[in-house]
């Protein structure tokens, strides 16, 4: 006994495709039933389940082989994985369906031998019955299938309209950051140009700075840094002489070295000569030149200066001067070696005590040559040569006896210049007297 009108199913359903496998499975054949028996059974031939179809082409392997010994051989059946944790419980209803529709089938080949239409129809009622319970999980399964695609098709509609919003959402904020950095640009040019306009405020404030330091330079504090000028070369004159007694020289041949035929009062004025000798070294190439004194004025100690900035202008005098002043047959001779002078040479300054001496002589005709123009700048720095008539007005003596003199003295051309010391300013329209060693015409 077969369905015969069955109604094909969806290929792609794995449920489908048990229940066709089980209806191979349950395709009867009656066995030993006459014709006029078969009468009895005619409902039997009507279809159990309608949406169960049944294969046209049966395999040798799928079919049930019926030999002269009457035995049915049943296959197992393959049942697909179902993916998702969910379906478990659906899966297990299944398979106890298909065991109960096995069970039932069973019964329905064992009610044909011996030969029992009651049954064979209580057997048949049993299968089908089963067989309803496969097309009602069937059922479920397109229903739910169904619920899912449902909610499938709202979940993608959310998403899409999340979607939109989140891309409308995206193109207001790049719009927000394109105005952000047109705006960062903008505040980027106006720090730039607030940085521009701080220099140019700054260097005016420099020069401004610098013309009330110039104003505040009056021809007063000029002259007491001139006096500390005098005061610095006479102070590095006294090591100087020690030390050219310590190694033996002869002052008086030295002294007439440096300035000869000069005639002296006292055999101890011949310190004057090297008074002399150093300024005019010192002097020696200066033309008045404005710059910043104040850079050297702050420090106390003219070698921290030089530490702090060894390739300053005032280090570059510092070394220039100290080679021209001190001799190197005059340093050998006062030390043993050149090491200090080598170290000078290689751009640095020795904490010596002689050429911290020095330093501070340095610093302070550094600043009068300096401060000069910056207190004036149409000033003037004049000198005295030896055998000029002394003149009070421009000149005056380093010895305070012979300047008491010369003012009471009436004649004063009695008097002529030996040598100068210290070069003479004119600042506005005040003159700073040259000191030079004089003495009386015979």
């Amino acid at each position: 006994m077969e369905c015969s009108s069955s109604k094909p199913m969806k290929a792609n359903s794995n449920i489908s495709e048990i229940v066709s496998k089980l209806t191979k499975v349950c395709t009867v054949k009656s066995i030993g039933v006459f014709s006029n028996e078969v009468s009895n059974l005619q409902h039997l031939h009507k279809p159990i389940c309608n949406n169960a179809p049944m294969s046209e082409k049966s395999s040798d392997a799928s079919e049930e082989t019926r030999k002269n010994d009457q035995k049915i051989h049943l296959h197992p059946i393959d049942v697909p994985k179902v993916e998702g944790s969910c379906a478990s419980l659906d899966i297990i209803k299944i398979f106890d369906s298909v065991s109960a529709l096995k069970v039932a089938y069973l019964k329905l080949q064992q009610a044909h031998i011996p030969y029992d239409p009651q049954k064979i129809i209580a057997a048949y009622e049993l299968v089908e019955l089963e067989l309803e319970k496969l097309c009602k999980f069937k059922l479920e399964y397109k229903e739910k299938q169904f619920k899912k695609a449902q909610f499938n098709a709202a979940l993608y509609d959310l998403l899409l309209s999340e979607l939109e919003a989140k891309g409308k959402m995206l193109e207001k904020l790049k719009s927000l950051n394109n105005v952000k950095d047109s705006k960062i640009l903008r505040l980027r040019q106006e720090l730039h140009d607030l940085e521009m306009g701080n220099t140019n405020l700054a260097e005016k404030i420099k020069r401004v700075n610098k013309k009330r330091k110039a104003s505040s330079l009056s021809v007063t504090k000029f002259k007491n840094v001139f006096k500390a000028a005098s005061k610095s070369i006479h102070d590095f004159a006294k090591p100087l002489i020690s030390l050219m007694k310590a190694s033996g020289w002869d002052l008086d041949m030295a002294a007439k070295s440096v300035e000869n035929g000069a005639v002296y009062s006292k055999r101890c004025d011949k310190k004057y000569a090297f008074e002399a000798y150093i300024a005019h070294r010192m002097f020696h190439g200066i033309s008045l030149t404005s710059y910043d004194v104040g850079d050297i004025v702050k420090f106390d100690d003219p070698i921290d200066a030089l530490m702090e900035n060894p390739d300053s202008d005032f280090s570059k005098f510092c070394r220039t001067k100290y080679l021209l002043v001190v001799h190197p047959t005059m340093e050998e001779s006062f030390f043993g070696n050149l090491d200090q002078r080598t170290l000078i040479l290689s751009g640095k300054h020795p904490r010596t005590e002689f050429y911290h001496l020095f330093a501070k002589m340095a610093k302070w005709i550094w600043v009068l040559i300096g401060s000069a123009v910056l207190i004036d700048r149409q000033a003037i720095m004049f000198s005295v040569t030896g055998e000029s008539r002394f003149c009070s007005l421009y000149m005056e003596s380093v010895e305070e006896e012979k300047e008491s003199a010369v003012l009471l003295d009436e004649q004063q051309a009695t008097y002529k210049v030996q040598f100068m010391i210290m070069p003479g300013f004119k600042i506005r329209e005040t003159l700073v007297k040259s000191r030079v060693y004089i003495s009386k015409n015979p």
